[in-house]
């Protein structure tokens, strides 16, 4: 069983930045592809970004150039570095682990999901 744990979020203003963290329990993290999700109230979990286990990276049109994923894998860590954030992103932030190493739809295969952050983008 794989725990996963995020961190990081909060209040922010329109512009600001946030860093968000995922934690993993197991030994095998390196092995897996993560990725970022997020929901809105009122609204269906859509897909942020996503990295592979070799880093290779995708990102939803919304957020491309001002959202970057990366991963320490000595950490078992996954981030999410949010810039110029919008009152559109305001959202909770689940991170997901993908059941391979890379992945192909990016919506499909997610096989563990943490609880999720709140992050808060005020105008």
């Amino acid at each position: 069983q794989v725990q996963l744990v995020e961190s990081g979020g909060g209040l922010v203003q329109a512009g600001g930045s946030l860093r968000l963290s995922c934690v993993a329990s197991g030994r095998t993290f390196s092995s897996y592809a993560m990725g970022w999700f997020r929901q809105a109230p009122g609204k269906e979990r859509e897909f942020v970004a996503a990295i592979s286990s070799s880093d290779r990276t995708s990102y939803a049109d919304t957020v491309k150039g001002r959202f970057t994923i990366s991963r320490d894998n000595a950490k078992n860590t996954v981030y999410l570095q949010m810039n110029s954030l919008k009152p559109e992103d305001t959202a909770v932030y689940y991170c997901a682990r993908y059941n391979d190493a890379t992945y192909g739809r990016v919506d499909y295969g997610m096989d563990y999901w943490g609880k999720g952050t709140l992050v808060t983008v005020s105008s």
